[in-house]
């Protein structure tokens, strides 16, 4: 029987291809929680099935780390189930775990279709308990109470994990000794490192260069999750309590795309901080369990999991920094009035003229693009034409060198160095007629008459000195001192490496 759920579904949700995936609901706030709680039933299945199944393949006689375990080695940080050594003595606590994560899947499962089907179709923003979940993406209030929850949940989840290290059974600790001279054992972390200046030391690099990765104590892991939750749960109800500030408001775009674009920037950079710290710790990643340091393989032609992990977190990484320019792109584009579903209306031509021979897209016509262009020398206001010309040509001059050097037939002769030096100034004497010619027939006397279009809020426009003869030769000549000038300090610098390496420092 058809129900009349089914038959707003039906008129509600756009006709569109099943790759278009959750962006269906993006405007049917109900069916879009149901997707949401559907896929986190599909995470922790996975996680409990899987947990399941490495199980069923662990064997003891060989090291954990070349099993092409995943979860298993993060159970064992955690100290269960595990002996002194890093040695797994039972198992049962994996079980225990696996079937919560399963039994907690079926509840999340049975919750993602019954908003999915049966639930309402967008959740009304009001007074009742259902109201609280109710939104509107452009309401920056809601959204910031809903970032205020979510912080409230990362910071409670951040004590857990301290909860545990400090009062349930302890954690893994792989540089301590026990009585009888063994390496690795769980123990309790009585004495989390509190000292504020220590903990964001990490941050600067103060403890090494690896950052948070230089960690090499449980006392400073278990004391920076205490702050990061503290911080995380203030922050949580700072946001519940309070509305955007002004300048959040002219910064961000308040809109679903956008929010896809911020997470999905966020988890980018998690991942590939997280595919760091895996590849040079083995304080929270300890090598008897994820194995050593220094490479992708435990043995020859056998990856170990310290490799999955680290290769799988880049790679992921990658993506979702792709996603998020992606997405980010799309929600400028469409908050400065682009239609990406007609292609006609997402690339115009600029000023309304197809002649000019420039195109306004989403891209080349957003802020952080027009900002970056304006403050380039071209475009950059208060200098002569002359300073213009010597900043561009030094820049290409010094960078021009290289490539002749390392390409050049005389590279590895005594003579590569200087046949790279007057390569690039040949090809600066060759840029420069080339900019002498563009200026001759641009700026002709006939063109200074008629008036140049400008384009005040597409792109940059270029000062008026250069837009005439006279403004356009000085450029030229400028640019080519400028190059050679800066091709010569090239030279210089890789003829004095020796004497500048030698110099005594204080």
């Amino acid at each position: 029987m058809t129900t009349a759920s089914t038959l707003k579904l039906d008129r509600s949700i756009p006709d569109v291809g099943w790759w278009a995936g959750n962006a269906r609901l993006v405007n049917l706030s109900g069916k879009l929680l149901g997707a949401h709680v559907a896929h986190a039933g599909l995470i922790v299945f996975w996680a409990g099935a899987m947990t399941l199944f490495e199980i069923s393949r662990y064997d003891p006689s060989i090291p954990m780390y070349d099993r092409g375990l995943i979860l298993l080695p993060h159970l064992a940080t955690l100290g269960a189930g595990v002996s002194a050594g890093g040695v797994i003595v039972d198992t049962y606590p994996y079980f225990a775990i696996a079937m919560l994560h399963l039994i907690s899947s079926m509840v999340l499962g049975a919750g993602g279709i019954y908003h999915a089907l049966m639930a309402r179709e967008t959740l009304v923003d009001d007074s009742t308990f259902a109201g609280l979940f109710g939104y509107n993406w452009e309401d920056g209030d809601k959204m910031t109470t809903i970032l205020g929850i979510h912080l409230t949940l990362l910071g409670s989840g951040a004590l857990l994990l301290v909860a545990k290290a400090m009062f349930w059974g302890g954690l893994f600790d792989p540089h301590v000794l026990t009585g009888s001279g063994i390496q690795g054992d769980v123990r309790v972390i009585t004495n989390p490192t509190l000292d504020p200046v220590r903990i964001f030391g990490y941050l600067f690099g103060a403890r090494g260069e690896g950052g948070m990765a230089a960690v090499n104590n449980l006392e400073d892991v278990v004391g920076g999750h205490i702050w990061i939750g503290l911080i995380c749960i203030l922050g949580g109800f700072w946001h519940i309590l309070s509305k955007p500030l002004p300048w959040a408001k002219n910064i961000l775009i308040y809109s679903g795309e956008a929010y896809l674009s911020y997470s999905l920037g966020a988890i980018a950079y998690m991942g590939v901080l997280a595919a760091y710290f895996i590849s040079v710790n083995d304080t929270v990643y300890p090598s008897v369990f994820f194995g050593a340091l220094g490479g992708l393989e435990s043995t020859p032609g056998v990856i170990s999991a310290r490799g999955w992990l680290a290769s799988f977190h880049y790679i992921l990484g990658g993506l979702f920094l792709t996603g998020h320019i992606w997405h980010a792109i799309r929600a400028r584009g469409i908050a400065k009035g682009f239609d990406f579903k007609k292609g006609d209306l997402s690339v115009r031509a600029i000023a309304n003229d197809p002649q000019e021979g420039n195109l306004s897209t989403p891209l080349n016509s957003s802020d952080l693009t027009l900002n970056f262009l304006k403050g380039l020398p071209i475009y950059r206001t208060g200098m002569s034409p002359l300073s213009r010309g010597l900043e561009i040509g030094m820049a290409h001059g010094y960078w021009l060198i290289g490539p002749f050097i390392k390409l050049s037939p005389f590279r590895n002769t005594e003579y590569g160095d200087l046949s790279g030096l007057i390569s690039a100034v040949a090809l600066l004497v060759v840029t420069t007629a080339c900019l002498s010619i563009y200026g001759t027939v641009t700026f002709s006397k006939r063109l200074e008459t008629q008036p140049r279009p400008t384009f005040v809020t597409k792109v940059p426009n270029v000062p008026n000195t250069l837009v005439s003869a006279e403004g356009w030769s000085q450029f030229s000549t400028a640019f080519l001192i400028g190059g050679v000038g800066g091709a010569l300090f090239a030279y210089f610098l890789l003829h004095s490496i020796d004497v500048l390496s030698n110099i005594p420092t204080a």
